[in-house]
């Protein structure tokens, strides 16, 4: 290993050199303790009693060879921070865990999985002028085993069950919460202890490349929430890990972050390495096709709080990671979870960006679902709420979420948000669906949300799979299903998703109507999205289309076989004399038309 490179906060491969290395004769244990006063293996191979490692390179790091210690066996670092005082930790570049209450590492050898998806990694991109439509699962309580006490499928079971959904409902990616071992099920994955290790909840490692493998031959792109910003406070961890903090600030009033858990310190070259090798080793090693960085504010801003000013070294820390990690991968989508204003989170770094593909855009999640809060007569007046996010949309680049985040605690899941009883938030949801997919902007939807689910996600319980017996639910499933394909199909609504020239308001100044009409548009194509979200029908709406223009009818919301009342018989709507096309728009509505010449429907 590259010391200078490590110390200086440049290394991408750590996990080559740091851990349990397994070699033909047994298996070498190295680790960076640099204020331990000794270091010793415990393990199954040794009756969990002390062999002292030694110091290499520069006397900060520890390593020794142990020839009876085999794949599977478990295995700490007893840590001494005297000559009698020890805390034993796991290893913090160990590739295996033991489930949770209990800690040990576990000898893996990650090489016996042989990956066959070199066609699927040589045709992928980074989805830029490609459609981007993301399924967030958790993958523990996506559906649950009846076979497993637990209720957990392993992640080579979940394949056969998960990639045919996802292909018939019309996603191309799967974005899995956090996977890296942790020891709180309530944390969802978000405060590891071992950010190099799989989860055992869901099996082994080669368990899981098997299942990144299988999305890859099913022309599934699957990306991982990885966490940058802060760890785990068990001791056996990362915490006070040689008996100081070295991930960890020493100050009090930073060290802990508005979750409790502890705050990596982006300052030390040691920690930007460690974190950019463990999201190296999930690109390189586990094949994963990007990574979506959780609470970025929080690195961008001290404690993410902008009144506190910017942190620039953890900022620039971003910046060289992504930087190192679009050199290695340059098809690798990654991702930031950012509430702020900071700006050029998707710009190159070459333009001094911080180098993301993309933005979640919590702007537009969060004024879209207070809209469709609203009672209908008070909607004139939330009116700009739906326009707003053209005003800033190409500052970057930018997917649209409803992700986990806005189904729990309280918030109430995406169909119970829409205003009204029960059998008004269907229409809404539907239509505010439309309005999503016609806005620019990737697409990323969270489980139970394509069949409108009522309760709220809870970590401990598989989806509401039974509502799809009643007809209300599997109709809105049908819907997105199909919305979904269009989706992927219509290359107008993705194609210029960056692009000025993709997007145009026809009408935005229908206040009081609630009424808003917008173009979509690429070279091959362009859509025109009629959207009625107040609750009275409007007869003869009329559209400025322009002379000789068809409009041939794709999808609308209120159809019979969606759950709504029309059967949308006629195709083709051609304009009048004066390029007017007159609409009747249902209560809740949304419609799209493919924009076509009269020569084209001939």
């Amino acid at each position: 290993m590259n010391l200078n490179d490590f110390y200086t906060g440049r290394s991408f491969t750590d996990y080559n050199y740091l851990g349990a290395k397994i070699s033909a004769s047994g298996t070498v244990f190295r680790t960076y303790a640099p204020n331990a006063v000794k270091v010793s293996v415990i393990g199954e191979f040794n009756d969990w009693q002390d062999t002292p490692m030694t110091k290499i390179e520069n006397g900060q790091f520890y390593e020794c060879y142990i020839s009876n210690a085999v794949e599977g066996m478990m295995y700490k670092y007893r840590i001494y921070h005297t000559e009698t005082d020890f805390v034993d930790h796991c290893d913090p570049y160990g590739y295996g865990m033991e489930l949770r209450p209990h800690n040990a590492s576990i000898i893996r050898d990650l090489s016996k999985f042989k990956f066959d998806d070199k066609k699927w990694l040589e045709n992928r991109t980074d989805c830029h002028g490609m459609p981007l439509n993301i399924y967030e699962v958790h993958l523990g309580s996506w559906k649950n085993n009846p076979e497993n006490p637990n209720g957990w499928y392993t992640y080579s079971e979940i394949a056969d069950l998960l990639i045919p959904y996802v292909k018939e409902n019309g996603y191309n990616y799967i974005e899995f919460m956090p996977l890296s071992e942790h020891p709180c099920d309530e944390s969802w994955g978000y405060q590891n202890t071992g950010f190099f290790s799989p989860t055992s909840r869901y099996g082994t490692a080669l368990e899981l490349m098997e299942l990144v493998n299988k999305c890859h031959k099913n022309n599934i792109g699957v990306i991982m929430d990885f966490v940058p910003v802060h760890f785990a406070v068990d001791g056996y961890g990362l915490a006070n890990y040689d008996g100081t903090p070295i991930y960890e600030y020493p100050n009090n009033d930073i060290t802990h972050s508005e979750w409790g858990s502890l705050n990596f310190i982006h300052s030390r070259g040691e920690v930007r390495s460690f974190l950019q090798s463990a999201a190296n080793f999930w690109l390189d090693v586990f094949h994963f096709d990007g990574l979506r960085m959780d609470a970025i504010s929080r690195i961008i801003y001290w404690q993410g709080d902008s009144d506190r000013g910017v942190n620039d070294i953890a900022v620039q820390f971003l910046r060289e990671m992504n930087r190192g990690l679009k050199e290695l991968h340059p098809t690798a989508i990654l991702c930031a979870e950012d509430s702020t204003n900071y700006l050029m989170i998707t710009k190159p770094y070459s333009e001094g960006g911080l180098a993301f593909d993309y933005k979640w855009d919590m702007g537009w999640m969060n004024d879209t679902l207070d809209y469709f809060r609203q009672y209908p007569w008070i909607r004139p007046q939330e009116y700009h709420k739906l326009t707003f996010s053209m005003m800033y949309f190409y500052n970057e680049h930018f997917i649209l979420p409803l992700s986990h985040d806005e189904v729990v605690h309280g918030k109430a899941t995406i169909a119970q948000k829409m205003n009204g009883d029960y059998d008004n938030k269907f229409p809404q949801a539907r239509a505010m669906y439309m309005y999503m997919y016609a806005h620019p902007g990737k697409k990323l939807n969270f489980m139970g949300n394509e069949f409108a689910q009522l309760r709220e996600w809870d970590e401990k319980r598989e989806q509401d799979w039974d509502i799809l017996k009643y007809p209300t639910h599997d109709s809105f499933h049908k819907f997105i299903k199909d919305l979904n394909k269009l989706y992927l199909k219509e290359k107008a609504l993705w194609k210029w998703d960056d692009d000025p020239r993709g997007f145009e308001w026809i009408d935005c100044h229908q206040e009081e109507k609630c009424i808003y009409v917008m173009k979509r548009k690429c070279p091959e194509q362009k859509i025109v999205a009629v959207f009625n979200f107040n609750g009275m029908e409007q007869k003869s709406f009329e559209i400025n289309s322009g002379k000789n223009i068809k409009y041939k009818f794709l999808i609308a919301s209120d159809m019979q076989k969606y759950g709504g009342k029309n059967e949308y018989k006629r195709k083709i709507f051609n304009s009048d004399k004066n390029g007017i096309i007159k609409l009747n728009l249902a209560p809740f509505s949304a419609v799209y038309f493919e924009e076509v010449s009269s020569k084209k429907t001939r």
